[in-house]
């Protein structure tokens, strides 16, 4: 497994060793003691979930808050996304800062998203099976989310708005500044 760090601290890239033959191919996709090893991080991942959209649709920007917040190992099964996490750690050098990652069912890229990290991603294949682990459990108490298309925090979600699909959530979710009480400073 290769891992990269991405500009935001704690934040990596994962790319697993792919073994392939005329019959298919094999591929470990997520090692708890390499990942530590290579890290230095100690993650260990209670609940997988997974979800199926269709082109278009944006899921995001959604976090949850206190002793409830997740790390989540993010992957596409089928299709294509941009995946994104935005650093909004109390204190951080990049807070407010984003990463966005094209992962494919092709590419088997994997992005790691620490805790205190919005996160979310939009479908650019006509169909995406994206799945994730997490390292603490759902609480619906303690969502958390911004609006994806916050023009403070401008997204390049690599597609145009007028294709998006989000949800009456998404749609409603409030600004970086309603959230954080603060303006990015860009």
């Amino acid at each position: 497994m290769k891992i990269t760090p991405t500009k935001l601290k704690d934040c990596y890239i994962l790319e697993p060793a792919k073994f392939g033959d005329s019959r298919g191919y094999f591929m470990e996709s997520f090692n708890e003691k390499t990942f530590n090893e290579l890290t230095g991080m100690k993650t260990h991942f209670v609940q997988d979930n997974q979800s199926f959209s269709t082109k278009g649709v944006l899921r995001g920007l959604h976090a949850q808050g206190s002793e409830h917040a997740q790390a989540k190992l993010v992957r596409v099964l089928e299709g294509e996304v941009m995946d994104v996490a935005v650093d909004v750690r109390p204190g951080s050098e990049t807070f407010g800062e984003y990463v966005a990652v094209r992962l494919s069912a092709e590419n088997n890229l994997q992005l790691f998203v620490p805790r205190g990290f919005l996160h979310g991603f939009v479908v650019l294949s006509e169909t995406a099976t994206f799945f994730y682990k997490c390292d603490n459990f759902y609480n619906k108490e303690s969502e958390c989310g911004v609006h994806p298309l916050d023009t403070d925090l401008a997204v390049d979600w690599q597609i145009p708005v007028e294709e998006m699909l989000l949800s009456d959530k998404d749609k409603e979710a409030p600004s970086f500044k309603e959230v954080f009480g603060r303006e990015l400073v860009k």
